[in-house]
């Protein structure tokens, strides 16, 4: 407490206050909340900041001044984070609550740091995005969640790529009323959005996957807790992604983001004794057409996060702060290449990093596409997991709250949130697990893996977003309502519908991808997408190729069972994937296969046909 807040108080009553305020600081800051003097816009020291804190300040103020000496002009974002500090904002934002206002200017753009996204025109409303480390949580957040959405937003939630959920059209007056609500809960949307670290990604079957070498959990939430409690990490020059992989049976997608960590097996006989490490991977981004690489370096599970706090101190200082186009990792190590960052980071580290080529540890377990549906064995003797599918994404309050009742009353009330848009319940006893299945259908939700809807992933799309040229959740409900009708699948095609190119939905890895564009019919524009076909991750990344260009959304359902009817057709047996099929086939071919869509005669085709 400063000084001047103590007035008035006898030296034993300030001592009391500043213990008092010490143990509720410590509290906040043990169960993952930012501390009261963070909410507030007070430093850590003894008296209230003028402006940014100075540590803070300093970090991401030098590289702008950097910047600016070299004679460039620093972007909007940059320049607001440069007035303004977005967490002295509380009182700004208590007004314009209070006065039903919504923000303007660069303002919309500070209130990010607090998970608040002002969406308008897409809906004259606030999206609040949450984090969870790892994607966990449990039955009494949800229900919580479910309340605030009922409350104060639309009645719904909806899941996102980043083993996240979202609260959606919130109105201006109801602001803190969300942010309050969530601190209540225990949950945090404290640099959700904006130039942050986003919720960091783990296996979602981290502790109870039979196959996975090394419980990632940990290490989440030690890397949620760092970013929460260092506010350096909150004047990066773009958003950043870090995620953890444990090696088993689900994957987290790793290398689709700017930082990787991948749990590997050493075996005898190498120049690093025997065991498990982590392999290091950097500058995934598909959404610009490249997957994290290996970065030739091996780590114990200790040095991932002063890893990670490294890299990210050199994004820090070396991002990009002219061009948003190029503020990613991505740019910075094609500038300085692998071996020059890693040159940096060991400078910070003051220690060199352990080399070691990847072929020298044993090869990863090849992910399992249906580990995220259904009924599965825990590591843990006689307990399952129960994967629900989310349709597109999106649930209503009552089904969120059957969800955590059913968590509650059948398993550990534990909720695992996934980066596929759906969550897995766990610690399901074997006799409960029919209970848990018809409980599940009651709410009018599904486990079912061979359902065209369990592939779906959709963004927010044009409804809730004003980057968006589609509304990519609606046209995901009339594929799958039409597909449905004419095919039955009997392995999961992952079909990802993405409103724009910032590819929130990951477009180019998806069996098929779907990017929203504006399409030229007559004298209208119509909402249209271009199609990809044959992206994969992990063992099998690739980039999807471009198949048809421009295709009028009304004409992308029979388009799709015009390439789904061929491939189950002509597949070199059951086994052969849609990847894999559809990489085997030329550009050409498959670019007739979208100029006969529209000749379709209605047909079944499928496992039981």
């Amino acid at each position: 407490m400063s000084d001047s807040s103590q007035a008035g108080f006898s030296p034993e009553q300030q001592q009391y206050l500043q213990g008092f305020y010490a143990g509720c600081e410590a509290i906040r800051s043990s169960n993952g909340l930012p501390t009261f003097a963070a909410t507030l816009g007070i430093s850590s020291g003894s008296a209230p900041a003028d402006n940014c804190p100075a540590d803070a300040r300093s970090a991401h103020s030098a590289a702008q001044d950097q910047a600016l000496a070299a004679g460039k002009k620093l972007t909007p974002e940059e320049q607001a984070k440069r007035t303004k500090d977005p967490f002295q904002m509380w009182d700004e934002i208590a007004a314009n609550a209070s006065a039903g206002k919504f923000p303007k200017g660069t303002d919309i753009f500070l209130y990010k740091y607090h998970g608040l996204f002002f969406v308008a025109p897409a809906q004259d409303s606030f999206m609040c995005r949450l984090r969870f480390a790892g994607g966990m949580t449990n039955s009494h957040q949800l229900r919580g969640v479910a309340d605030l959405a009922e409350q104060f937003g639309g009645g719904y939630v909806d899941a996102t790529t980043r083993s996240n959920l979202q609260i959606r059209e919130i109105k201006a007056e109801h602001a803190l009323e969300i942010i309050n609500g969530l601190i209540d809960l225990g949950i945090v949307s404290r640099g959700s959005g904006a130039d942050n670290i986003r919720n960091i990604t783990a296996t979602p079957t981290a502790g109870i996957d039979p196959l996975e070498l090394y419980d990632v959990r940990p290490l989440c939430r030690e890397m949620h807790h760092y970013i929460l409690q260092h506010p350096e990490m909150y004047g990066l020059p773009r958003k950043f992604n870090i995620a953890f992989d444990g090696g088993g049976t689900i994957s987290a997608l790793a290398d689709t983001n700017d930082i990787g960590f991948f749990a590997v097996r050493v075996p005898d006989g190498r120049s690093q004794p025997a065991g498990v490490y982590f392999r290091l991977e950097l500058g995934g981004i598909t959404g610009h057409g490249d997957f994290a690489r290996d970065a030739g370096v091996l780590l114990k599970a200790e040095q991932c996060i002063p890893v990670a706090a490294a890299i990210l101190k050199v994004f820090l200082r070396e991002g990009d702060r002219t061009d948003r186009k190029k503020a990613r990792l991505k740019y910075v190590l094609e500038r300085f290449g692998h071996a020059g960052f890693l040159a940096e980071v060991e400078r910070l580290l003051l220690q060199p990093l352990v080399k070691m080529p990847v072929s020298d540890c044993e090869p990863r377990v090849v992910p399992n596409p249906l580990a995220h549906f259904g009924a599965h064995p825990q590591r843990q003797a006689g307990l399952n997991y129960v994967g629900v599918v989310f349709p597109v994404g999106r649930i209503q309050v009552d089904q969120l709250r059957g969800l955590a009742a059913i968590a509650q009353r059948y398993g550990s009330g534990t909720i695992r949130l996934t980066v596929w848009q759906n969550l897995l319940i766990s610690d399901i006893p074997t006799a409960n697990l029919p209970a848990v299945e018809e409980a599940i259908r009651q709410l009018g939700l599904t486990t079912s893996v061979t359902n065209v809807r369990a592939g779906l992933v959709a963004c927010t799309g044009n409804a809730g977003c004003r980057f968006a040229a589609s509304n990519t959740k609606l046209h995901a409900k009339q594929v799958a309502e039409y597909l449905e009708q004419r095919l039955e699948l009997d392995q999961p095609v992952n079909i990802h519908l993405t409103g724009c190119h910032h590819s929130c939905a990951q477009h180019y890895i998806g069996d098929i991808g779907l990017l929203a564009t504006k399409v030229s019919r007559g004298e209208e524009m119509v909402e249209g997408y271009h199609v990809f076909v044959g992206g994969g991750y992990g063992n099998n990344r690739e980039i999807g190729r471009q198949i048809a260009t421009s295709i009028p959304a009304a004409e992308i359902p029979p388009l799709l069972e015009r390439l789904l009817l061929t491939f189950l057709g002509n597949r070199a047996g059951d086994e052969e994937t849609f990847r894999e099929w559809s990489r085997a086939q030329s550009i050409e071919s498959l670019q007739t296969l979208t100029l006969q869509a529209t000749s379709l005669e209605p047909q079944l085709v499928g496992a039981n046909a």
